[in-house]
């Protein structure tokens, strides 16, 4: 499988986790990340973004968020023999609830780094500041997000 294919595969392996609300999931997948929130706080490690997510993420009965997260458009750029690779992308949420019909409730783009160690790709770092477009994001988080 190529390079490309395993990153992108990163990606959509992120957005079913978190989609299934397995927050231990992932948060495994940056363990060796830096993330910079939407806050511009930078948080490195699985650890801390599982408290991150726990902290503002609602989950519902069934377990899950009640989200599809969409990835699209990557654009992955990859340096083989640095073991080094970027990605661009687009996101979009949707959710649906009892009392929320079925809507796109944000959008904005990730800016991803990744690293291969052990012959595998890992995410080395995220950017979480790029939310473009928001709309009802009060049954998805359990903090307010300023439009």
């Amino acid at each position: 499988m190529s390079s490309a294919t395993q990153i992108t595969n990163l990606l959509y392996r992120y957005a079913e986790l978190m989609d299934a609300g397995d927050l231990e999931g992932v948060a495994a997948l940056f363990t060796r990340a830096k993330v910079k929130t939407g806050g511009g706080e930078i948080i490195e490690g699985a650890a801390p973004m599982l408290a991150l997510w726990r902290a503002h993420v609602r989950l519902y009965p069934c377990g899950t968020p009640r989200t599809k997260h969409v990835i699209t458009n990557p654009i992955v750029e990859v340096d083989e023999g640095a073991g080094t690779a970027t990605c661009r992308s687009y996101y979009t949420v949707f959710q649906a609830t009892p009392d929320l019909p079925l809507q796109a409730i944000c959008a904005g783009r990730y800016h991803d780094a990744f690293v291969r160690a052990d012959g595998q790709w890992h995410f080395s770092g995220r950017d979480y500041s790029l939310l473009d477009l928001v709309g009802d994001l009060s049954q998805h988080l359990l903090i307010p997000v300023a439009a």
